[in-house]
């Protein structure tokens, strides 16, 4: 016998009360009533005292003339602890074609009485009369049924302005849709036996919905992420359905991903880079750790290291060319906007008096190059680094200023900015790998890339996708988060979306720039999370309890998937050819590479 037979054959008997431990002790039998009853209860007129808890129960009393479809969902889905029950009682559609044949005969009554008084027509009368002809018809045609249908609320709290709270919170919810809800006064008790797991109805508070209406109060709605175009992120845990979605149809094309080491972040992203390409996006990967090096070559990409002794190089004081609404002015200022940012970066934070002789210095090295606000920027040979440090050379107060820049032009870190850019982005697949940078300035390496990409997307729109993979480094520095930020609000006018994904949570979230980030990203990606950031992720996302607890014991590759108000359960899948190109696990990257040399081996190679 299920718990459930258990508990209809003892309802007549089962009271909401528990046994004494001294009665319990003397019957010597621990019967299941005694273990699921309540320590003690006192019932009230407004609310029940259960134990320790406070326990209010509601029913619905009136709805609107139309339901529309997942209204209850705000409900269901609020973060509170409450029960609801739904009781659905079928009603004979014969009985029920008869009372509205007289209800029918009643209302058109109303309105030919009126219409011989010569009174104006009344919109109420004509609405309730077409209202149950359309009905009526319905069920003579077997197309609707007619159902009693009682939907009571339980609250549970531990005080009652925690209950009140609540109560004022779903009223709010559902009047703004028309639906009103009533304590159930000195009845309380009914009220909560009404939505124990019993199947039945005390309370009997019932109102007549039809067919249509009813399946909207239907609770167990999953969330489908299937849209008809885009690439598949993974499967629906929930149900097993497909996880499919492009960016590019939301209203920024942005996306995060917050997830611990190991836990499949870059997995994920890989995977979306290689269906991507296939739907003709370019793809451009800032890459600290060298994972995406494999992948751009398998996929006829192209893959630059940036640091100090590589022969890939970036001059910082490239100017794009301007877009067809914009002057040569604004994109002149826009460029010695940012390389202050850039010059803050590399030497540790300016003065307000050093601020200023860098920006003008700045203006003054491109005008030694010819390079004016009025100038044509084609066919322009941009300055570099080490003519900077000649105009500050010969200006006052700029010795503190040319003597930390002399490290970067002529000391250890000289061959890395200080040449003339030789690198070509005409690819769809693109990584700049900066693994091999000193810590020091992998920030800086990270600011220059993103500049030189930026000024490249404005010289020719297309769509593209931008990663930015550990993030949190750029996030250290409030000049480079201000930049990636601003990438992620301009991006969309130039068909760039923006992928930023970090492990280091706490570095990201902090920077006054985290959070606005994660704002203007209609994507969010939430994988296996350790305990020591699910809370702040908690509150930022706004999950409750269960989603934290998802996240905490998640295995590799699995979280949650978020765009806009819908979010969904996910696991990353992949087929075995994309494993083989995306993996990042040690074991099986050398049981690959053992493959191919006994392959070549076999081969007499």
């Amino acid at each position: 016998m299920g718990i459930l037979d258990f508990l209809k054959t003892k309802k007549k008997e089962t009271q909401l009360t528990s046994f004494l431990p001294q009665e319990i002790y003397e019957a010597g039998v621990l019967e299941l009533q005694d273990i699921i009853a309540p320590s003690a209860l006192k019932i009230s007129p407004k609310q029940l005292n259960l134990g320790e808890k406070i326990v209010r129960t509601f029913f619905v009393i009136s709805y609107p003339r139309f339901l529309s479809e997942s209204w209850f969902a705000p409900i269901i889905n609020l973060d509170k602890v409450f029960n609801i029950s739904i009781f659905i009682h079928p009603i004979d559609t014969a009985k029920v074609l008869r009372q509205f044949q007289k209800k029918v005969a009643e209302v058109q009554s109303q309105i030919s009485i009126r219409e011989k008084k010569g009174l104006v027509r009344d919109p109420i009368l004509d609405t309730a009369y077409q209202d149950l002809e359309s009905l009526r018809d319905n069920l003579q045609q077997a197309q609707e049924k007619l159902f009693d249908v009682g939907l009571y609320i339980t609250l549970y709290g531990d005080t009652e302005d925690e209950i009140d709270k609540v109560e004022s919170e779903i009223k709010s919810v559902l009047e703004a849709k028309m639906i009103y809800i009533k304590p159930a006064l000195f009845q309380q008790e009914q009220g909560f036996k009404s939505i124990l797991p019993t199947e039945t109805d005390l309370l009997e508070v019932h109102s007549k919905l039809n067919s249509s209406p009813l399946s909207s109060i239907f609770p167990f709605v999953s969330f489908d992420l299937t849209d008809t175009k885009g690439i598949l992120y993974g499967i629906n845990r929930h149900n097993a359905s497909l996880v499919i979605f492009d960016r590019f149809t939301q209203e920024n094309y942005n996306s995060v991903t917050f997830a611990k080491a190991g836990s499949g972040k870059s997995y994920c992203t890989k995977l979306e880079i290689l269906r991507s390409l296939m739907f003709d996006t370019d793809v451009i990967v800032i890459d600290p750790e060298k994972e995406y090096q494999a992948l751009a070559e398998a996929a006829g990409g192209k893959s630059f290291d940036i640091s100090l002794n590589s022969a890939s190089h970036i001059n910082p004081f490239d100017l794009p060319i301007p877009g067809e609404d914009e002057s040569p002015s604004d994109v002149l200022r826009s460029n010695i906007i940012n390389l202050v940012g850039l010059f803050r970066i590399m030497l540790g934070g300016l003065t307000a008096e050093e601020d200023a002789i860098v920006d003008r210095a700045i203006s003054e090295t491109y005008a030694l190059k010819d390079i004016t606000p009025d100038s044509d920027f084609t066919n322009v040979e941009p300055p570099l680094l080490s003519d900077l440090e000649l105009v500050l050379a010969g200006m006052k107060g700029a010795e503190s200023l040319v003597q930390r820049l002399s490290k970067f032009t002529r000391g250890t870190w000289a061959g890395f900015l200080n040449k003339p850019t030789n690198i070509n982005i005409n690819y769809k697949f693109i990584v700049f790998s900066i693994r091999d940078m000193e810590d020091e300035l992998k920030t800086v390496a990270m600011y220059i890339i993103t500049h030189y990409i930026w000024n490249a997307i404005r010289r020719n729109r297309k769509k593209r996708l931008l990663v930015v993979d550990e993030a949190w480094i750029m996030m250290k520095s409030e000049d480079a988060a201000s930049f990636l930020f601003s990438l992620a609000k301009r991006g969309r006018k130039y068909f760039l979306g923006l992928a930023t994904i970090t492990q280091d949570v706490e570095d990201f979230l902090n920077s006054p720039y985290g959070l606005p980030i994660v704002t203007n990203s209609s994507i969010m990606i939430l994988l296996k999370q350790s305990t020591v950031v699910v809370d702040n992720l908690q509150k930022v996302f706004n999950l409750t309890e269960e989603e934290k607890y998802l996240l905490l014991e998640s295995n590799v590759g699995e979280g949650i998937f978020f765009v806009g108000l819908k979010h969904v359960a996910i696991k990353i899948i992949a087929s075995y050819t994309e494993d083989q190109i995306i993996t990042s696990d040690p074991s099986q990257l050398l049981n690959i590479k053992r493959a191919k040399e006994e392959l070549q081996m076999s081969q007499g190679l």
